[in-house]
């Protein structure tokens, strides 16, 4: 495992290339359970939400869809706090390891993937 220590947090953007997606210059966001690795939901960030995701250490998004950030939890009370933070081999996708307070689909499922394909 390699790791990259930033004293700033602007420093993280060395390691970070962001990706159009309908139109928008952002990050894939994965946001996974850190106590049982269970991924819970995966959305898109900007450099504002990453900065903000840093700064206070609850994760921020950015939502393509209204086109403005927003906080995880704002409205819910469903809040993720982040533990720990990769970002993949491309620098495309960040991953952030988190404590998930309440359920973190907005359908009050704890996790958006709660539907199995079986065949």
């Amino acid at each position: 495992m390699e790791f990259i220590k930033i004293s700033d947090t602007s420093e993280i953007f060395k390691f970070l290339k962001k990706r159009n997606i309908d139109g928008f210059e952002v990050y894939t966001i994965i946001a996974q359970d850190y106590k049982t690795n269970d991924v819970l939901m995966v959305a898109y960030g900007n450099d504002e939400s990453v900065k903000k995701t840093l700064e206070t250490g609850m994760v921020h998004y950015y939502s393509t869809s209204r086109k403005k950030l927003w906080l995880k939890g704002e409205t819910s009370g469903h809040f993720q706090f982040v533990k720990e933070i990769y970002i993949d081999c491309d620098g495309d996708v960040i991953l952030y390891k988190i404590e998930q307070i309440g359920c973190a689909c907005h359908t009050g499922n704890r996790s958006c993937f709660f539907r199995k394909i079986e065949k």
